[in-house]
């Protein structure tokens, strides 16, 4: 019997994409030269007189059941330990994702330095830095004298057979664009050897009970390096988040297969190393109290967390034809969107005025929550009048100028009582629990707003 022939893949080494036949230009990622030809596999399909071995009948269990929940490993870090749903468990693999200099392997050094000390068998396994820059480094955070084993290896086999003989409780890897075995025949840090390398640390944490943290580059859009494949692969994906101008560093979880995704955990740049804030609210708040034209503070939610910021907005008479239009910190398509209803529904002209808006402390707001307090920031910088004395802002803006209510309004207003505002500035159609703790209006639409900040 004839066996098909197995078609030969052509792989793009920047994105992962893959095509038919080989091309000059990647048509998927734009960029040439990149296209590179793979070694087909065996098809595991019926097809072509192709015949898959025979396989093991499986028990299947009902839905209806009762299961344990998953260990943890508390790493004692509470910003860390509230990303990843309470800890490590065990057998998972986790990837970590950020810019050059944003503190990855400043943070997975005293994690794993943290739990050495507390009896926990650590690996750090460096791709990029030699032993001796490990232990300067170490020696700057203060963990020197902390029982964690070091290795600096980049070969795949090597480090799973040091890992097996070892047989480590958690493991760093740094990086994942290191790796590289002779199994395939492409470059260290092409598609192929990444997908071969992640492969082979997921399965040896499945393997082995071990928790594999990997260190992952980021592109220049701030995606992880990489096909999209690895960050299948992992159990939880973190991505380390700050503006290197700025000492506060964000720590996102965009999945996780054993807690909430979109929990954030916030720390501080030091000298000696990164150093939790338990209340990031009061860093991002900037000058909140001064009562300036042109400020509004958002009572946004990063996951379960109540988030107090600041929005900075100023607008100016402009001397150009196209009035430019900068935004720091949220998106630009909203900002445009919000100025086109203000213009439209209440009546606000700032078509012939350059717009810049700012979040104050290098965060970056996500939700449309913050639709109102942008509004507002913006209205309050043309008029020249600042907000009223202790006043949060919430809720999402709608084309037509009417103002939506947001979900999580009682955590909130809570966590603006609980650091001492007064006033809240809410949708007409908002659900408020019985004691809200401070004093709330409804807005109903954006002329409503504009308005009443006209008015004060």
């Amino acid at each position: 019997m004839n066996m098909a022939r197995a078609k030969a893949t052509y792989v793009c080494q920047n994105c992962g994409a893959v095509a038919a036949r080989w091309a000059g230009r990647c048509d998927a990622c734009g960029q040439w030269n990149t296209i590179v030809e793979e070694n087909p596999e065996q098809p595991l399909a019926v097809a072509g007189g192709v015949q898959l071995p025979k396989g093991k009948s499986r028990r299947l269990e009902p839905l209806a059941g009762t299961s344990e929940p998953p260990p943890r490993i508390a790493t004692g870090i509470s910003e860390l330990d509230r990303v990843t749903g309470g800890g490590f468990v065990p057998g998972s693999a986790l990837l970590i994702g950020g810019d050059p200099g944003i503190g990855k392997s400043t943070l997975m050094l005293q994690v794993l330095a943290r739990l050495a000390q507390a009896g926990r068998r650590a690996v750090y396994v460096s791709g990029e830095e030699g032993l001796d820059q490990i232990r300067l480094r170490a020696q700057r955070l203060g963990v020197l004298d902390a029982p964690l084993m070091l290795a600096a290896e980049t070969n795949v086999s090597d480090i799973v057979a040091t890992l097996r003989r070892e047989k480590p409780e958690i493991v760093v890897i740094d990086s994942l664009q290191t790796l590289w075995t002779p199994v395939v025949e492409s470059a260290p840090g092409t598609v192929s050897q990444l997908r071969a390398g992640a492969e082979a640390m997921v399965r040896l944490a499945k393997k082995t009970g071990a928790v594999m943290l990997l260190i992952g580059h980021v592109t220049k859009e701030g995606q992880i390096a990489g096909p999209r494949v690895v960050e299948h692969m992992v159990d939880a994906v973190l991505y380390f988040e700050g503006d290197r101008g700025h000492q506060y560093r964000i720590l996102r979880a965009v999945k996780n297969r054993f807690g909430a995704t979109d929990e954030i955990g916030v720390f501080e740049m030091a000298g000696h190393g990164l150093v939790e804030v338990p209340n990031p609210s009061r860093l991002f708040m900037g000058d909140a109290e001064s009562q300036v034209p042109g400020a509004a503070v958002f009572a946004g939610v990063e996951g379960q967390r109540p988030l107090l910021v600041e929005m900075q907005a100023l607008a100016v008479p402009t001397t150009f034809a196209t009035p430019r239009r900068a935004v720091v910190g949220w998106d630009s398509g909203r900002l445009a969107m919000i100025l086109a209803v203000l213009e439209a529904r209440a009546g606000v002209r700032l078509g012939q005025h350059d717009v810049y808006l700012n979040v104050a402390g290098g965060m970056r707001v996500r939700e449309p929550a913050a639709d109102l307090a942008a509004a507002a920031a913006l209205v309050s910088s043309l008029s020249g009048k600042a907000q009223a004395a202790g006043t949060v802002v919430f809720g999402e803006v709608a084309l037509s100028g009417r103002v939506r209510a947001v979900p999580l309004t009682e955590l909130r207003l809570r966590e603006a009582a609980k650091l001492g505002f007064s006033r809240a500035l809410v949708a007409e159609d908002s659900q408020l629990p019985e004691k809200p703790g401070l004093k709330v209006e409804r807005i109903p639409d954006v002329a409503a707003l504009a308005a009443r900040l006209l008015q004060s």
